[in-house]
């Protein structure tokens, strides 16, 4: 029996399906061949046991073994940790490689995820704080254009910051919001052409379909 078990939620909305961040997780485990398997936990009714686990009430989580983690980008880290698929041993490649996992997270989702609330939201009303929105996430997108136009992958060979960038700029390019950076709609249709991500996101969306 494996010691990796992912929990994700047992069905979600249409909408957000393919985005939910278990497929961060599940994406890397499948680049690192890591054997591990998917439990579920209600959508709508989110118990003690579930806040034990995540204290916001949110998926996933992963348990390895007696350890129990939550929010991607620190099981991500801790998959690098079990795999140099995920994240090499180097030192030097190493913290570019946590560098850029936690960029993804603290300086390109900061900006694009309250700007996703709006378009999955579907509110259009021009105000003040929607341009500050839009302004912040563009500032982002010009830097990570300037960045990826020089680089395939951001630390030189394929990790766990590709799968966390990717997957924030995914997001991002779903509601074209890429328009006008090419370089960073190029890098994530690289990432998105591998069989793992494949893998992850049909793995996904039959998980939450099942239980329609």
């Amino acid at each position: 029996m494996t010691n990796l078990i992912l929990t994700t939620f047992d069905w979600v909305p249409e909408t957000p399906r393919g985005y939910v961040r278990d497929i961060r997780v599940r994406w890397a485990l499948e680049e690192a061949g890591l054997p591990y398997r998917v439990n579920s936990i209600p959508f709508r009714d989110r118990g003690a046991e579930h806040f034990s686990h995540q204290p916001f009430g949110q998926v996933p989580w992963l348990t390895d073994g007696d350890i129990s983690i939550f929010e991607s980008g620190a099981m991500l880290l801790h998959l690098g940790e079990r795999s140099e698929l995920l994240m090499p041993v180097n030192p030097h490649s190493r913290s570019e490689v946590k560098q850029w996992l936690f960029a993804a997270i603290a300086s390109v989702e900061a900006a694009s995820q309250p700007w996703s609330f709006f378009k999955f939201s579907g509110d259009t009303a021009e105000t003040s704080m929607r341009a500050f929105i839009d302004g912040f996430l563009e500032a982002r997108l010009k830097r990570m254009e300037a960045v990826l136009a020089a680089r395939e992958w951001l630390a030189g060979t394929f990790s766990v910051a590709d799968i966390l960038m990717a997957d924030v700029l995914r997001l991002v390019d779903s509601f074209d919001g890429l328009t006008g950076f090419p370089a960073c709609r190029d890098y994530v249709a690289r990432a998105t052409a591998r069989p793992s991500f494949a893998k992850a996101h049909a793995d996904q969306l039959a998980h939450f379909a099942a239980a329609d």
